[in-house]
């Protein structure tokens, strides 16, 4: 007789979640934005895959200050945060499309990515209705509506598209400070 496996749990992401994300994130990418020395240190933590560096720049911001599930993949990194299931964790993270490069990471390219992703954040975080409203076109996976909310506050040339990937969204960048593209992503992780 065959064993019957048990049917996964559907995890279902929430404006709670992505308020809670947001707004761990938003003073990370303000001190990234303008603070060219940190986002510079930021970088070599990246290329040089070390995550003391990163534990102690993420620990510098209060909203990251107790940060513990985070890495680096030579290319970009990903912060995870820990959330009741049936979500479990939920990450965001900037990186180049693996197999694209390696052990290179462009800081001038991060900051302006920054800087355009920041309205994006703030609304999520300070906007329960946008946050309930992108929970819930995620949910039914309406690229299309989250493509018209992220785009009203992304406002760069740069951001060339907006997926829904893993519970989540995935925005590419190709700006003028790199020939790789940069993906800035809001993703549950699947356990």
């Amino acid at each position: 007789m065959a064993k019957v496996q048990p049917k996964q749990t559907q995890r279902l992401v929430t404006a709670r979640v992505l308020r809670g994300v947001a707004a761990a994130m938003l003073p990370f990418y303000r001190k990234i934005a303008g603070n060219r020395s940190y986002a510079r240190q930021w970088t070599t933590a990246i290329v040089t895959a070390d995550l003391d560096l990163m534990g102690s720049l993420l620990h510098s911001i209060p909203a990251l200050a107790d940060a513990e599930n985070y890495g680096t993949n030579g290319i970009g990194y990903f912060i995870s945060f820990p959330f009741p299931l049936p979500v479990a964790f939920y990450t965001n993270g900037t990186t180049i499309p693996p197999g694209t490069a390696q052990f290179t990471f462009n800081t001038d390219a991060h900051r302006c990515i920054a800087r355009s992703i920041i309205p994006l954040y703030r609304e999520l975080a300070v906007n329960r209705s946008f946050a309930e409203a992108m929970a819930a076109a995620i949910r039914r996976k309406d690229t299309r509506a989250v493509r018209i909310m992220v785009r009203r506050l992304v406002k760069t040339k740069s951001l060339k598209s907006v997926t829904i990937e893993e519970s989540g969204i995935a925005l590419l960048f190709k700006t003028r400070f790199s020939k790789y593209p940069y993906r800035n992503l809001l993703f549950q992780e699947v356990m």
